[in-house]
């Protein structure tokens, strides 16, 4: 598998703990949204060190993107991401698995795991094929909510959410129930795609049996 040497071109954080890193497109390079990469830092301590990260951007971009969770309790390589600055290199490998689009339907992220849908949805409203889909997206507080004003332009009435960890007028409180799924999605004869951390997706995947999704209708990350 090919690897790309590529400089950072500008990062920002989209949250309070979530940066975006803008980054060198290679030459010919293109991806399928929802795919990911493998991706080490260019440092020595660190350019063994590979993560798997969804691309953001879309092909149409002259520029590629991550969206990260950074995390500052070791010294791992996310919390060295957070360090990184214009010109600084990433190593990527060529786009592989994840998540793909397979219809109009309901995705259903938690936390960080919204990276793939970002991609999707984006590219979506850029060929005016949204439809009907709609997102559900699980947080902890508002403040967590990755790209909460992009995907509020993007989908409208149709980007829902719920917070486990703080009550705010407007938004679902807790985790995601069956009785929540009922109130918010009207036809469970649709694709469901799931991204999350893994408990919360198993949790998800009983519920949807319950509530009569088949499993082929069910599309989660393939790693």
């Amino acid at each position: 598998m090919n690897e790309y040497k590529v400089k950072i071109i500008s990062t920002e954080y989209v949250t309070h703990d979530v940066k975006s890193l803008k980054f060198e497109k290679p030459a010919g390079f293109s991806f399928t949204p929802g795919q990911a990469a493998d991706v080490s830092i260019n440092k020595p301590d660190f350019v063994n060190e590979k993560r798997p990260f969804t691309f953001t951007a879309l092909n149409s971009w002259d520029h590629l993107e991550f969206t990260i969770k950074i995390y500052t309790d070791h010294n791992g390589v996310t919390k060295q991401i957070a360090q990184l600055k214009s010109g600084d290199e990433l190593i990527i490998s060529e786009p592989w698995g994840a998540i793909s689009y397979k219809g109009e339907g309901t995705f259903i992220a938690g936390g960080a795991g919204v990276t793939p849908f970002i991609a999707i949805l984006r590219n979506l409203k850029s060929g005016n094929e949204l439809g009907s889909n709609r997102l559900i997206f699980a947080n902890k507080t508002k403040a967590d909510i990755i790209r909460k004003e992009e995907f509020e332009k993007i989908l409208g009435r149709n980007f829902i959410n719920i917070l486990s960890n703080e009550k705010v007028d407007g938004y679902g409180y807790g985790t995601i129930t069956e009785d929540f799924l009922k109130s918010k999605v009207d036809d469970f004869n649709n694709i469901f795609y799931l991204c999350g951390p893994p408990p919360m997706m198993d949790a998800i995947e009983l519920i949807l049996g319950n509530l009569g999704v088949k499993s082929s209708s069910i599309v989660k990350e393939d790693f």
